[in-house]
């Protein structure tokens, strides 16, 4: 029997689960949880159906707490943790949902937009994007900062390998591709080359992705939250309609596969 879902719909609970036989007790924005000791408060409230805001954080990686969306207020802790990197302890009172951590976290947005091309129709990633999604979801209605001082919207893609294309004009430095690269892959074929503003992804043993160290394995593609990393094929033919699960032939491992088909067109084939 063929298993049919659509591939937009893919829930990601921001941190790797945790197995444990301590269950933790806690309170998120009034409901009370007990999960698993070592699982964090943005997975914790994503058990519940509360959707943190996240661009660094995906539960198929170790959490990064780079990006600094998933703020949280926490009793008796200072500042705003990030919830992707906090562990819940007992009895923990979390709120999610505050005047503060909005403006907050609009503040942060602002600081992504305004380096950050507003291309959104023409891109490839327009409708599933992680940035589009995210400045909607935290109400972000105007840039103040301007788009007139330093930034990185004229840097030239990489159009060297036959599967992907890399813009890093579009890059926020969420690490997570380099990150996929190291944990899943182990290929260690990315870095991030220089400091502060002009961090940026690079490939590692060359000038570009074709002469580097890549495989083309795609997993810092599936990995990217932006359209920094896009299929060449996303690109021509645009977004998914349906996904189909099916099993890799190459060897006896049997790994899951998802097949994203338009119509009766595939689109990209990507690990389940």
């Amino acid at each position: 029997m063929i298993n049919y879902f659509d591939p937009r719909n893919d829930i990601d609970l921001g941190t790797p689960e945790r197995i444990s036989e301590v269950q933790v007790s806690l309170v998120i924005d009034g409901r009370s949880i007990s999960v698993p000791a070592g699982t964090s408060v943005m997975r914790a409230a994503a058990m519940l159906g509360t959707s943190i805001p996240k661009l660094c954080a995906t539960d198929s990686l170790e959490a990064f707490g780079s990006c600094r969306m998933c703020m949280v207020e926490i009793d008796g802790m200072r500042g705003y943790p990030a919830s992707c990197t906090t562990p819940v302890s007992e009895g923990m009172v979390v709120r999610t949902q505050t005047p503060r951590l909005a403006d907050l976290r609009r503040n942060v947005m602002e600081l992504y937009i305004s380096d950050h091309p507003l291309d959104c129709l023409t891109c490839s990633a327009n409708g599933n994007c992680e940035l589009q999604t995210v400045a909607g979801q935290v109400g972000l209605r105007e840039v103040r900062y301007g788009y007139d001082g330093a930034n990185h919207l004229s840097e030239q893609k990489d159009v060297s390998n036959p599967y992907f294309d890399y813009e890093p004009s579009k890059c926020i430095v969420c690490n997570r591709c380099v990150r996929a690269c190291e944990e899943i892959q182990g290929t260690f074929a990315l870095t991030i080359t220089g400091r502060g503003f002009d961090s940026r992804v690079a490939a590692a043993g060359g000038d570009d992705f074709l002469s580097s160290e890549c495989v083309s394995c795609g997993a810092c593609v599936q990995a990217c939250p932006t359209a920094t990393l896009s299929e060449k094929s996303l690109i021509q033919l645009g977004q998914p309609e349906r996904a189909v699960i099916t099993t890799c032939a190459y060897c006896g491992v049997g790994c899951s596969f998802r097949a994203e088909m338009k119509g009766e067109q595939l689109v990209r084939m990507v690990p389940d």
